[in-house]
């Protein structure tokens, strides 16, 4: 299998200025090992009016055996071939595109110190595939390039046997693409589209895919009409990384939309600064705060309620004294995204047996919650509705009834500090309603006199003399005597004498801050 890719220019812009973009001296040929084979990059012409590149892939059948059985393996991808007799050595698919990658990883990326400004800029390019496996057909080659700002788009049908027509076209097509393009957008372009249009890999698709396709897709697969495609057939249709990659994609299009970077719209998932000004981001002032309101407690087996990412679980575990650990989530994805954080499957076997990750939703009882020392709530209720937090309530203090429970809120007076938060928006999308001080503390002091628990709150951040600090927390002492009442039978913790405390400060959703280290969390129910 082989591609080809022709510039042309002048005497004072060579066309084998393509040489330096793409890091292989013109004058000779050169080979490289794959994993399934041996690449070699040669040129066919070379002169200053026109230069072409070809990449040729000679597979190796035995170690493609070898290297993977079955269908996104390293098999064929029709189960009626053959593992020896098979379309791989001569249709470009996946292992013409990590080829591609390999060879070529510089130019992929943009980089060329030589030329900086032609690898900048747009090339008049010709780029061929004689053979291309398009299922799909013709039809679906031209919509998946026809937006990427080719001039010309030729998907030209082989058929089966020139000598009998009437079988009609196979499913390989002959790909011209004809342009001015970057050359690092032409080639990225080509590493996602090629196992695309054949529908199939020829190994394991896994996490890391995501990042390649969102690397490699950067700048125009965010926007492009057919992406849902793209994303299912490149990620070989598994459909939590799709899930993930669709995610990820709509941030970068938000993102684009209001000239925002991503970090800004979706800083719920990242531990970055909150403003330029403070150099401890307040998700780690906050985390010393309750891991400092754990330790006066003396609890060793902790409940991270809503773990998100799991960055508290993360450094809970770094302190000895935390002999169990449990992170519990309602979001599935969150709960991956804490295990790779973690590691969990690389750990030792008496670290591992300190820490657990559950999926469960706070809004109901759950037995395997009780007996804990102490339960956190860190940036959790904010984003449930009025109307469920009861049901929280009532699961946290009244079902597990933890001996200590940290709960920690944004503080809504403290949001006109914020230089970038527009005037009447939450600090994130997600955020139901934003309480000030004294609803939060109403709220609190309804909740322990309902729970049988006393109250106390902490600052955390600084503490401003005129709108109190960034983030509040108010830390739950059950009583020793168990007088927790009956909500069934006595009083309704969703209800009391204070006012609701959502009422008058939900604010509009908004740009979100950095100043939280944990995804958005999911409406408990």
């Amino acid at each position: 299998m082989f591609l080809t890719i022709s510039t042309t220019g002048t005497v004072e812009k060579p066309a084998t200025d393509l040489g330096f973009l793409l890091h292989k001296h013109p004058g000779k040929a050169q080979s490289f090992s794959t994993s399934h084979g041996t690449a070699h990059v040669l040129y066919p012409e070379a002169g200053p009016e026109r230069c072409t590149a070809a990449l040729l892939l000679e597979v190796d059948p035995v170690a493609l055996v070898r290297r993977g059985k079955g269908k996104g393996r390293g098999g064929a991808p029709d189960a009626a071939l053959a593992q020896y007799v098979n379309d791989r050595p001569y249709a470009a698919s996946s292992l013409l595109a990590v080829a591609l990658a390999k060879v070529f990883k510089s130019a992929l990326h943009g980089s060329c110190a030589a030329l900086p400004e032609r690898a900048a800029a747009p090339l008049p390019l010709r780029i061929e595939v004689p053979a291309l496996p398009a299922r799909g057909g013709a039809e679906l080659v031209t919509r998946l390039f026809g937006p990427l700002g080719w001039k010309t788009v030729t998907a030209e049908p082989v058929t089966l046997d020139p000598e009998f027509p009437e079988w009609g076209d196979s499913r390989y097509v002959r790909l011209v693409l004809e342009g001015e393009l970057r050359l690092a957008d032409a080639l990225n372009q080509l590493y996602v589209l090629l196992p695309v249009l054949d529908d199939a890999k020829h190994y394991w698709v896994a996490p890391d895919e995501v990042d390649k396709l969102l690397r490699a897709g950067d700048g125009w697969l965010a926007d492009h009409p057919e992406q849902k495609l793209i994303t299912s057939r490149y990620l070989s249709r598994r459909w939590g990384l799709t899930r993930e990659a669709t995610e990820r994609l709509e941030l970068v299009r938000l993102a684009e939309a209001d000239g925002l970077a991503v970090e800004d719209v979706d800083n719920a998932v990242d531990d970055t600064k909150d403003t330029e000004d403070r150099p401890v981001p307040l998700a780690e002032q906050r985390r010393a705060a309750i891991l400092a309101a754990l330790r006066a407690a003396d609890a060793t087996r902790v409940l991270d309620l809503g773990c998100g990412q799991g960055q508290l679980v993360q450094a809970l575990l770094k302190d000895v004294r935390f002999t169990e650990v449990v992170g519990v989530d309602v979001s599935a994805r969150a709960l991956s995204i804490a295990a790779r954080r973690l590691r969990l499957e690389r750990m030792g076997e008496r670290q591992a047996a300190r820490v657990k990750l559950l999926q469960g939703s706070l809004a109901y009882t759950d037995k395997r919650l009780t007996g804990y020392d102490a339960a956190v709530l860190s940036e959790v209720v904010e984003h449930l509705d009025l109307p469920r937090l009861p049901a929280l309530e009532h699961a946290v203090f009244g079902s597990a009834r933890p001996r200590t429970v940290l709960v920690t809120t944004p503080n809504v007076e403290y949001n006109v500090r914020w230089e970038s938060l527009p005037a009447g928006h939450a600090r994130h999308h997600d955020h139901r309603f934003e309480w000030t001080r004294e609803e939060f503390r109403a709220w609190a002091a309804r909740v322990a006199e309902t729970y049988g628990y006393e109250v106390g709150f902490t600052p955390v951040g600084p503490d401003d003399p005129e709108v109190g600090p960034p983030t509040q927390m108010a830390t739950f002492t059950r009583t020793d005597q168990d007088t927790a009442q009956n909500p069934g039978t006595t009083r309704n913790p969703g209800t009391g004498t204070t006012r609701n405390p959502g009422t008058g400060t939900t604010r509009n959703p908004g740009t979100a801050l950095n100043d939280t280290d944990q995804s958005p969390k999911e409406d408990a129910a």
